[in-house]
């Protein structure tokens, strides 16, 4: 006789299975979440995501009550663009020592703060997408000048804007005076304007990176007439700390007296002069443009899904920015429901910034030394706030997964392995860090690793951990 138990067994077998799944799932979910979408889970935080990982995430999509706390001892731009404005009057030697001494001050402090923020955030959502929107509207401290203003520069125009309308991002990114000081823009006169014909100076550099890697793309439909065109309506886009009459106050200014004069033809549009107001318009119809929908999108679709980002994702984020008129949020929320952006095995590459970061919220936040972070950047390859070009830092493994560079990382685990407390178990550290998507070579090798420091190194080289 077959007893009951012998019955039921295969059905309770099949639903404990089928349970087991479902955790898995929830946990992967909560894993991509964490990771894809921010910057690496911290201590208990999967648990938190619970089973709604795309719920918890668009609860992220809103703007900040109020700038973190990290911040609030920072400068401001314009103040610091006033004391180099105003050495700048005493000689060179003046200028170059006031913009070295504030790059010293400001860069680890921002840098500091920067990393303290997306560490502790409860909304690393967010903070990837501040990460994003930064590096495409990229100012560099490889250009001395711009280095003490790095930091403001993201405080004050990518933050505030990551949810907003592309529009008004754009514009705040070109009004900025980092931006204008790093594409050389503060002293672009129009040949034929009153400034122009006693200093000399017309730039196109800001118009060329305009069209090349904030809106159209660099395959974008537009000739070397057109990056003319638009250099001329930014002609007199400045600010109010290099001379001249005031206000002298460190922000946007716009100089009539440098403004190229005239009537002028840009992408097949028609531009009456009207002074500040022609670089405006012809900001918002590049905003608007089909071409600059597809190529944010494909660069967004890539940051968060793919190198090679997958065409009908690519559509589909297109479909929205245009739908929306780049309402980024609605962008955000359209990149959360993509079911490819959630697909296994995950094979984004972090790059030396996303890895240090990860690993600081992984292993807890205990207290960051500024100039300590600037050296682990430089020696992983990604030296803080020093873009080689305005295309910003790449986005692809292949540039990021060289031979030097990965045994710079795994130099980089070593050293932080050295020095954790040897009470962090290597294990417990591995199911906080890659617990979901851990093999079982990966688990056996750091359950066999013959020291704590050892173990710990193993968890922050590992493929699972490198990649996102």
């Amino acid at each position: 006789m077959i007893g009951r138990a012998s019955i039921d067994r295969p059905e309770t077998d099949h639903k404990r299975a089928k349970d087991e799944k479902a955790i898995m799932t929830t946990l992967l979910n909560a894993y991509i979440a964490a990771n894809r979408f921010g910057f690496g889970p911290r201590p208990r935080e999967l648990a938190r995501i619970g089973d709604d990982a795309r719920g918890w995430l668009k609860a992220q999509i809103q703007p900040e009550n109020s700038p973190p706390a990290a911040f609030s001892a920072l400068p401001e731009t314009a103040d610091s663009v006033l004391e180099m404005a105003n050495t700048r009057r005493t000689g060179t030697k003046a200028y170059q020592a006031t913009v070295e001494r504030l790059s010293k001050a400001h860069a680890p402090a921002e840098l500091k703060a920067r990393i303290e923020v997306m560490t502790t955030s409860e909304s690393p959502f967010r903070e990837r997408l501040v990460q994003f929107w930064s590096n495409h509207f990229t100012v560099s401290g490889q250009e001395p000048k711009v280095l003490p203003l790095a930091g403001a520069y993201e405080r004050e125009v990518i933050r505030p804007h990551v949810f907003g309308r592309f529009e008004k991002l754009l514009l705040a990114a070109i009004r900025h005076p980092a931006m204008l000081m790093y594409l050389d823009n503060q002293y672009s006169f129009g040949p034929n304007s009153p400034l122009g014909q006693v200093v000399p100076g017309f730039s196109e550099r800001l118009a060329q990176e305009i069209l090349m890697h904030h809106t159209l793309s660099p395959d974008g439909s537009y000739g070397q007439d057109d990056v003319h065109a638009l250099a001329k309506m930014l002609t007199g886009w400045s600010h109010g700390g290099i001379g001249g009459r005031g206000p002298h106050d460190g922000h946007f200014r716009f100089r009539p007296t440098g403004h190229e004069p005239g009537a002028k033809s840009f992408l097949g549009k028609h531009y009456p002069e009207s002074g500040v107001e022609e670089a405006e318009r012809a900001l918002a119809f590049l905003a608007g443009h089909h071409a600059t929908a597809r190529f944010i999108s494909t660069k967004l679709v890539r940051h968060f899904v793919a190198d090679d980002p997958p065409p009908a994702a690519v559509r589909a984020i297109t479909r929205v920015f245009s739908d929306s008129g780049g309402d980024l949020a609605q962008v955000a929320a359209a990149l959360v429901d993509l079911d490819i952006a959630w697909a296994v095995p995950l094979t984004k590459v972090k790059t030396p910034y996303e890895l240090v970061v990860s690993t600081l919220r992984t292993m807890g936040h205990q207290g960051i030394e500024p100039h300590g972070l600037m050296r682990s950047l430089r020696e992983l390859g990604q030296q803080a706030y020093r873009a080689r070009t305005p295309a910003g830092w790449s986005d692809q493994a292949k540039d990021w997964m060289v031979p030097d560079a990965l045994i710079r990382r795994i130099d980089w685990a070593r050293e932080i392995a050295s020095r954790a407390p040897r009470t962090l178990d290597p294990l417990a550290l591995a199911d906080i860090a890659i617990g979901p998507v851990a093999s079982r070579a990966t688990l056996d090798t750091v359950k066999q690793a013959p020291s704590v420091e050892v173990g710990i190194a193993l968890v922050l080289a590992s493929a699972e951990f490198q990649q996102r």
